[in-house]
């Protein structure tokens, strides 16, 4: 039986995420129906992250079986054509060896979070970035950031809801910078926790505000609390641009 890789990309916004669900939109779904308008048959299609409603993907990394063989060329065309309208494309698909999961083979996850920073709301990238009018720090954002960079309890970082038997993760890089109109932060790990980046986002406007200083950030990890967290940031401007292996 092949096994097919896939890297995608989508816009999240019309989505309630990877995840499929009853009666409700989703990246997974929307793979999963157009591969059976292919091929005839009903798989499931295995993501390298669950990202949440409204998150973006550059390079989402996913994996299915098949009883049919295909061209991978043919796979990317056949998919890219019943995908539509749906603002989801695979831009790549390859055969994979069948020890290959696109979860837990992976070895890094690289994200990017993108920040408008300007009085005007976006028009053309509405849904696609977090706009603050306040004028931002970045370089006090990314000194608060760098308190984060290693291995740690990010119990004050993690949603409720998140399922990772721990809270403890090492954190290869966390960067922010000033482009122009936008900060962007760009974080990469092995894995993430659930809404570990939105997280950090939120906590570090507020040092990018000056309502706190970069060793507040540093305070909050300490704390192991999630009410030592700043606002979680909305999903608007949440990537996930590459997957490791």
């Amino acid at each position: 039986m092949p096994r097919y890789r896939m890297t995608i990309e989508y816009d999240g916004t019309p989505f309630v995420g990877w995840q499929r669900q009853d009666n409700s939109p989703s990246v997974q779904g929307a793979l999963e129906d157009a591969i059976e308008k292919l091929s005839a048959e009903r798989v499931t299609v295995t993501g390298a992250g669950r990202t949440d409603a409204g998150v973006h993907a550059l390079g989402q990394a996913a994996h299915f079986d098949l009883e049919k063989s295909f061209e991978p060329g043919k796979i990317r065309d056949a998919l890219n054509h019943y995908l539509r309208p749906a603002p989801v494309v695979v831009l790549e698909a390859a055969l994979a060896d069948s020890e290959f999961h696109a979860r837990f083979s992976a070895r890094g996850r690289h994200y990017l979070y993108r920040i408008l920073n300007r009085r005007s709301p976006p028009a053309l990238d509405a849904g696609k970035v977090w706009h603050v009018s306040p004028a931002l720090d970045a370089q006090a954002m990314h000194k608060g950031a760098q308190a984060l960079v290693g291995h740690h309890d990010f119990t004050t970082f993690r949603a409720a809801e998140c399922q990772a038997q721990s809270p403890v993760k090492t954190l290869d890089r966390l960067e922010v910078s000033r482009r122009g109109e936008e900060i962007h932060i760009e974080a990469s790990a092995r894995s993430f926790l659930h809404h570990q980046i939105r997280s950090f986002t939120g906590t570090l406007k507020l040092v990018g505000e000056g309502k706190w200083t970069p060793a507040d950030v540093a305070k909050a990890l300490a704390a192991k609390d999630r009410a030592a967290c700043g606002p979680v940031a909305p999903p608007d401007g949440l990537y996930l641009v590459k997957v490791d292996y």
